[in-house]
């Protein structure tokens, strides 16, 4: 997945995930869904802390690796992966172990009136100057 934050990405994951059917749904989320964004959350409360940006991504690069080595059918990766670099190992371990790899981009990053509605509905109240920062430096695949 790749999107600014509050475009939606976690929405598609889930609308993909559930016309698999409950049963599927249920397992990908225990096993096969990773955030970066789900180490920053401490009895359900998201506490972003920079200093462990680092270390949490390598963490969740680890787990999602960790699912392919396991065979999981689906295995997804909901970061905002606004350059390329930032989703290059992703992409690169899952073709490795035989995955097929799908990037899905949601919304349309360069769109000005994108980033407000962003500004308006990212979950973890990042702010509109920062969110039209990462808008002007998505990487968008030609």
């Amino acid at each position: 997945m790749r999107g600014l934050p509050g475009s939606g990405k976690s929405t598609w994951v889930n609308e993909f995930i559930e016309q698999l059917g409950v049963d599927n749904a249920i397992h990908i989320r225990q096993y096969g869904y990773f955030s970066t964004d789900s180490y920053f959350v401490r009895n359900g409360e998201y506490l972003f802390n920079p200093k462990k940006l680092t270390q949490y991504h390598q963490a969740n690069l680890t787990a999602f690796i960790n699912a392919m080595a396991h065979n999981e059918p689906y295995v997804i990766c909901d970061n905002t992966n606004v350059c390329r670099w930032e989703y290059m190992a992703y992409e690169a371990a899952a073709k490795a172990l035989g995955y097929q790899v799908r990037v899905v981009v949601t919304g349309e990053p360069k769109s000005v009136e994108h980033q407000k509605l962003c500004a308006k509905r990212n979950q973890h109240k990042v702010p509109l100057a920062l969110i039209t920062k990462m808008g002007l430096m998505f990487e968008l695949d030609d």
